[in-house]
C-alpha cells in the first residue's frame, strides 16, 4: 500500500508548511459525495492522528485513515497550475469513473 507525491506536489506541501511556520505534512482522506459517490478531501496535518496510517516520499509524510485507504491506495498526488487557478490532482488506479465536473468518482 502506499501514496506517493510528485516532485511539484512536494514542493507546494514544503514551501507551504515552512510559510504557515508549523505542521508535519499532509492529510488525505475521502468522504461519500456529489453524484458519483466519493470526493478527495485534502489538509495539512499538525499531527498524526490515532490509527492513520503514515507515507512518507520526497520528504513529506502522509497520513490516511485508514477507512479511506482502499480506496486511494496507490494514488499520486500532483499539484497543477493552469492560468490563475493551481490545485492538486490525484491520479487514482481504482477510480472506474469520475463525474462530468471532476469533483466526485467511483470506484
Amino acid at each position: 500500500m502506499a501514496i506517493s507525491l510528485t516532485e511539484s506536489a512536494a514542493i507546494r506541501v514544503k514551501t507551504f508548511l515552512s510559510s504557515r511556520g508549523h505542521g508535519v505534512g499532509l492529510r488525505l482522506g475521502v468522504r461519500k459525495t456529489g453524484c458519483s459517490g466519493f470526493a478527495y478531501v485534502i489538509n495539512y496535518a499538525d499531527e498524526g492522528q490515532p490509527g492513520e496510517v503514515m507515507f512518507e516520499d520526497r520528504g513529506v509524510k502522509v497520513f490516511v485513515d485508514p477507512g479511506s485507504l482502499g480506496l486511494i491506495d496507490g494514488t499520486t498526488v500532483d499539484f497543477v497550475k493552469q492560468g490563475l487557478n493551481e490545485a492538486f490532482r490525484f491520479l487514482n488506479p481504482n477510480v472506474k469513473g469520475e463525474c462530468g465536473c471532476g469533483e466526485s468518482f467511483s470506484v
